[in-house]
């Protein structure tokens, strides 16, 4: 079997995507640990980035592009 990477059905651009969105997941969940609990940032900035990359980012990642097999579609 002979691996090839234009079959894959995600490109560059997807999985920078998915590696920028799970970067700013950790960051949201840090954030959200970070300080007091009843800190502005715990309690008003961490999940509005959380809400920001789990409704917008990912999906954004998961379905950009989706089936072109790892190519843009030239008209």
């Amino acid at each position: 079997m002979e691996f090839n990477v234009n079959n894959w059905l995600f490109s560059k651009k997807n999985f920078y995507l998915l590696g920028l969105s799970i970067v700013l997941l950790a960051m949201g969940y840090v954030l959200l640990a970070w300080g007091p609990v009843d800190s502005f940032v715990s309690t008003n900035v961490a999940p509005v980035i959380l809400v920001a990359v789990y409704c917008g980012l990912v999906p954004y990642a998961l379905l950009s592009g989706y089936g072109k097999g790892g190519k843009e579609v030239k008209k």
